[in-house]
């Protein structure tokens, strides 16, 4: 472990010392805020599959502004790293992706450029051509920090090859949780389980939660939900299906993703987010096996799923920040929203523009993610929301693995995250 943290610390003063070097460098090439076409902007992104669509669309923009950009990738698993210590060295990309864990603690410090008032002289930037959710996700006491990106609901894929040799119907929109479980354990045998039940808050157990009426958080961001019975009781379904074997352990998750099992056929069905459009469409046994359906209810009927969205951020100290406006500008647009939306890599947060993205596969059913819509609930946030998401999913592993009863968990992480809450006010 200790290797390990001496090697990102090394490779986040390589990122700082590189990225201070480019600015230096576009300094002498003419930049400092009126000159930054003379070079290459980077644009900071987390998701190798969006690289191809978000590229198309910036060759867009460099046609009709003369700004070249860059589409710079650093993996989920560092880049949050890497960016604090661009941050904390002056160094941030010009323009990079946020997201709901990290946006308030870096608008509150200072780090995000303000777009209030270049919002407010655009013809082209409107924020009520966005959901209110998430215009107010990237705004922080009446300022703007962010152009919403994108939408993402949460669906359930099905493997129908397996479906059919184990003489169960498929899915359907009626689905309970009963009918959900039903078929977990009539599709599990020795080659392939019915459903992978693991510790993923936004693909997994925060939907269950939501249907089975539960809460995370309060509106206030003072109090956790974790120690809700209701809350509870949607963790032990989960936490049942794996017990019961209907779903692999944590000894098959900790080596293999759900998205890795159901691409091997070891999995009936698996809760995926919108963005895994890109992978499972290149991926053939997904493709000539798989479709897509509506989550199931819950136990009373309630429907439920979880919802996020992406924002584009430009760094407050940013030496171009004409240019780094101009980009968040053009990608404000129902031009450049519709075309990300047409590429499949993600649902536009555009509003009116989506239907491009559920016309990019004749193969999945993507209306299932637009049918959850009007069922989402916000991805829970505050300003310090990694520290008890990652906080959450470890004491979860106790319930998992079977060492602790569910109902201890749920209080330990509740009296935890409340703790951590009141640290942030």
């Amino acid at each position: 472990m200790k290797k390990m943290g001496f090697t990102v610390l090394c490779l986040a003063a390589v990122l700082v010392a590189a990225s201070c070097a480019k600015k230096d460098s576009a300094a002498e090439n003419g930049g400092g805020g009126g000159g930054g076409n003379n070079v290459t902007h980077k644009l900071g992104i987390w998701d190798k599959n969006q690289e191809g669509g978000i590229t198309q669309v910036l060759k867009d923009f460099t046609a009709q502004s003369g700004i070249k950009v860059e589409v710079e990738i650093t993996p989920w698993e560092q880049y949050w790293t890497l960016l604090e210590a661009a941050a904390t060295g002056g160094a941030l990309p010009d323009v990079f992706w946020m997201h709901s864990n990290q946006v308030i603690r870096y608008e509150s410090s200072g780090m995000l450029m303000d777009l209030t008032d270049r919002i407010k002289k655009s013809g082209i930037a409107d924020m009520t051509n966005f959901p209110p959710d998430l215009v107010e996700l990237y705004s922080l006491n009446g300022r703007n920090y962010g152009i919403p990106k994108d939408l993402d609901t949460i669906a359930l894929f099905y493997n129908k090859k397996i479906f059919d040799e184990m003489g169960v119907a498929y899915p359907t929109d009626e689905w309970s949780w009963d009918d959900f479980a039903d078929a977990a354990k009539r599709l599990t045998n020795a080659d392939h389980y019915g459903y992978a039940a693991v510790i993923s808050n936004q693909e997994g157990y925060y939907n269950f939660i939501y249907q089975n009426n539960g809460w995370v958080i309060s509106g206030d961001k003072k109090k956790s939900g974790f120690d809700d019975p209701k809350t509870i009781e949607a963790v032990q379904f989960l936490v049942d299906l794996v017990k019961n074997g209907y779903s692999p352990g944590l000894n098959v998750t900790a080596e293999n993703t759900p998205a890795v099992l159901l691409e091997a056929g070891k999995i009936a069905m698996g809760t995926f987010g919108s963005w895994m459009l890109s992978e499972f469409k290149s991926n053939e046994y997904v493709v000539a096996n798989c479709d897509i359906q509506i989550l199931p209810k819950g136990r009373d009927g309630t429907r439920a799923t979880v919802y996020n969205g992406l924002g584009w951020v430009a760094a407050a100290n940013t030496k171009y920040p004409e240019e780094a406006w101009k980009l968040l500008e053009f990608l404000s647009s129902s031009e450049a929203q519709e075309k990300l939306s047409a590429t499949g890599i993600a649902i536009s947060a555009f509003l009116g523009t989506s239907d491009a993205w559920y016309k990019t596969s004749d193969t999945f059913n993507l209306k299932a993610y637009a049918d959850e819509i009007p069922y989402g609930h916000f991805y829970p946030f505050s300003k310090n929301a990694v520290v008890w998401h990652n906080m959450t999913d470890e004491k979860l592993r106790d319930a998992w693995n079977g060492t602790r009863p569910v109902p201890d968990v749920c209080r330990d992480i509740a009296q935890t995250m409340n703790q951590m809450l009141a640290a942030e006010q």
